[in-house]
């Protein structure tokens, strides 16, 4: 057996597809970016009329990243120190991976997932990073 889970408090997914899947007492969650719930704004990034890149702050769309991740998993019954698995997808690898890396360091000090981080060319929106989790539930 298993569980669609979406939520209204987390960004709406960019496609068909739900925030996470829960199976026993796994929980799979979809890739998850830093949209703002509600608005779709990317935080630190701003871009003028034509799309083009005005000014871009990685720090603050991890920070988004992050706070997605916990809303969906804490509106799926599991929370963060449960997380047992973590792939990150970062579009600028030499660019992004240090700052990623700290942020990382702070958020995940004690929950201690398993982690893989991969460079990918382009996510579907212009987003900068895109988290893939898997977690318990209690």
């Amino acid at each position: 057996m298993s569980e669609i889970i979406s939520t209204q408090k987390a960004p709406k997914p960019v496609g068909a597809y739900p925030h996470a899947r829960r199976v026993g007492n796994l929980l799979i969650l979809s890739g998850i970016g830093p949209r703002k719930p509600g608005t779709d704004e990317i935080p630190g990034l701003t871009l003028d009329k034509n799309g083009n890149f005005l000014s871009f702050d990685f720090a603050e769309q991890c920070k988004s990243v992050f706070d997605n991740v916990r809303i969906v998993l804490e509106e799926s019954g599991s929370k963060w120190e449960n997380l047992i698995d973590v792939t990150v997808f970062l579009v600028h690898m030499k660019r992004d991976f240090h700052t990623y890396n700290a942020l990382y360091a702070e958020y995940f000090k004690d929950a201690q997932p398993c982690r893989t981080t991969v460079e990918i060319n382009s996510l579907p929106t212009p987003i900068a990073i895109e988290l893939k989790c898997i977690a318990t539930i209690d």
